[in-house]
């Protein structure tokens, strides 16, 4: 090992004094920025009508706000993860915290759409560079067994409930300051985090290399055309001559992708890693069940702020709920993964998931919160806690040193892109019914509305109340069929392809394991 590559003796002194302390903090600079980067997914959602009316978006350009963050995100984050085996994790941690801070000032700041949009994909690069670092530096900072078991718990809790926390945290900033709030608050966390890092947090070992540019380049642009043409076909059709296109470049672009990394001596994404069938089916599980997560906080938003009347506050309080269940859920996973394995938790926790969705899809317009929308969100949530916990170890499990980071960093990439992929679909199938149901509802309301409704419904378009209920209603319902088959087929993959060693149970009660991991 290089000089350079080493950590300090100066921190390493300090870790040791700090003892189980300094791994409490180190876990939670790491834990806090995952949440930070996590949230910002949701909690521009319930500031959406504010911004729009405040930098005058059209409806279409106004969901940009959240795909340029995601997009972005999902798309970098392989680079994001290598970078960090390369020039230390730490260290890139920290740069990819400030750049997410100086994003959130600047989109605090923004004027107009350009602007906002620019900082809202500066703070997905930040993001990308940072959470997949984020996670590989749990396998470097917490020793393998029930210590690193803990540290993965609680990320993994955070990962799913950052979802719910950042609904709720919009909904007060939103209703007691203004929409910039919810950019503006990451700026004291980050340099916190930033602050903190180097004190609490040793720097990893530097594995040197070269970047593998082009593999970079041909898989963020290959992600960026697929996420584009799901997005493009939810808005304009499947027939769509730029959706056709979208899906015809992204093929190729990443079939460029797997040729230039079976090529490279350095590849941004080692293929080997999908020859382990455990690994493999953990990215396939993450697809599935981020497609179905993303779809439950969109709709149910939709659902109980237009349906059911909730203010944002009232809706960010409404999911709340979500995080304490998936806490409980990725705690009992993480107790019990030594003695039963993570497989047994993969496979309920997607049924668990698969429960909650199907309950949601009876919602109808006269259903209640309490009566019709906790009881499956609590069930859902459940289920979701236990995935993240057995999917995390699962997927860094037998990974060597120096690539735990490009092994984070395409995990995290098969959750967003899996996000924005199955949120499109799921938008699609909401499309798709909410129209048929419209076509239904049109001669009623139009048997029943005055002059003036009949005139703002020719040049709108759109249905008044309660019409429109049934219509978003019937949508929303359609959509969580869909989001329930995603589950099931994460089920089957649980069940069909992870295998659980006796060595890896080994390995999460502390022992040694395999050697070289």
């Amino acid at each position: 090992m290089s000089r350079a590559s080493q950590p300090t003796s100066s921190t390493e002194t300090a870790a040791r004094q700090r003892g189980g302390g300094g791994n409490a903090i180190a876990l939670l600079v790491i834990a806090s920025c995952q949440l930070m980067v996590v949230l910002d997914i949701t909690i521009v959602n319930i500031a959406l009508p504010d911004i729009q009316r405040s930098l005058d978006f059209s409806t279409t350009s106004l969901s940009w706000v959240v795909n340029a963050y995601t997009l972005t995100f999902g798309g970098l984050l392989l680079l994001g993860g290598r970078t960090g085996d390369i020039l230390g994790r730490r260290r890139v941690f920290i740069v990819g915290v400030l750049l997410f801070v100086l994003a959130s000032l600047l989109g605090g700041l923004a004027q107009n759409e350009a602007q906002l949009l620019s900082a809202r994909a500066l703070q997905g690069v930040g993001g990308a560079i940072a959470s997949p670092t984020a996670l590989a530096l749990i396998s470097t900072t917490f020793r393998e067994g029930p210590e690193r078991n803990r540290a993965f718990g609680v990320f993994a809790a955070v990962s799913a409930g950052g979802g719910a926390i950042g609904l709720l945290a919009g909904g007060i900033l939103v209703e007691y300051l203004n929409w910039r709030w919810v950019l503006f608050v990451n700026v004291p966390i980050g340099l916190l985090i930033a602050l903190a890092t180097p004190r609490f947090i040793k720097e990893s070992e530097r594995h040197p290399g070269r970047f593998d540019l082009a593999g970079a380049l041909t898989s963020t642009i290959g992600m960026v055309l697929l996420v584009y043409g799901f997005i493009r076909a939810a808005q304009e059709g499947w027939r769509d001559g730029l959706t056709l296109a979208s899906f015809a470049a992204a093929v190729v672009v990443l079939t460029m992708f797997v040729l230039i990394e079976r090529r490279s001596r350095q590849p941004i994404t080692p293929l080997h890693m999908f020859a382990d069938r455990n690994r493999a089916g953990t990215y396939g599980i993450m697809l599935c069940l981020a497609a179905a997560i993303f779809g439950m906080f969109f709709f149910l938003t939709l659902f109980v702020q237009n349906v059911l009347g909730f203010s944002p506050l009232a809706a960010g309080f409404a999911f709340l709920p979500v995080s304490a269940v998936i806490a409980v859920g990725a705690g009992l996973a993480s107790r019990f993964l030594p003695t039963y394995g993570p497989k047994p938790f993969m496979v309920v926790g997607a049924i668990l998931a698969a429960a909650g969705l199907g309950w949601l899809t009876l919602t109808d317009v006269d259903s209640t919160y309490a009566g019709s929308i906790l009881g499956p969100m609590l069930v859902f949530s459940l289920g979701m806690g236990m995935e993240f916990v057995s999917l995390t170890l699962m997927a860094l499990s037998n990974v060597s040193t120096e690539e735990t980071g490009a092994a984070s960093g395409l995990l995290n990439a098969t959750q967003q892109v899996g996000g924005s992929l199955g949120l499109s679909i799921l938008v699609t199938m909401y499309g798709t019914a909410s129209r048929n149901e419209a076509e239904d509802q049109i001669p009623a309301f139009l048997a029943q509305a005055t002059p003036a409704e009949r005139l703002r419904f020719q040049r709108t378009g759109e249905l008044p109340a309660p019409w429109s209920n049934e219509v978003l209603t019937s949508g929303v319902s359609a959509a969580f069929v869909m989001a329930a088959i995603f589950t099931v087929i994460a089920a089957l993959i649980a069940v069909v392809v992870i295998q659980v060693r006796a060595s890896d149970l080994e390995r999460l009660k502390g022992g040694a394991g395999p050697p070289g991991v």
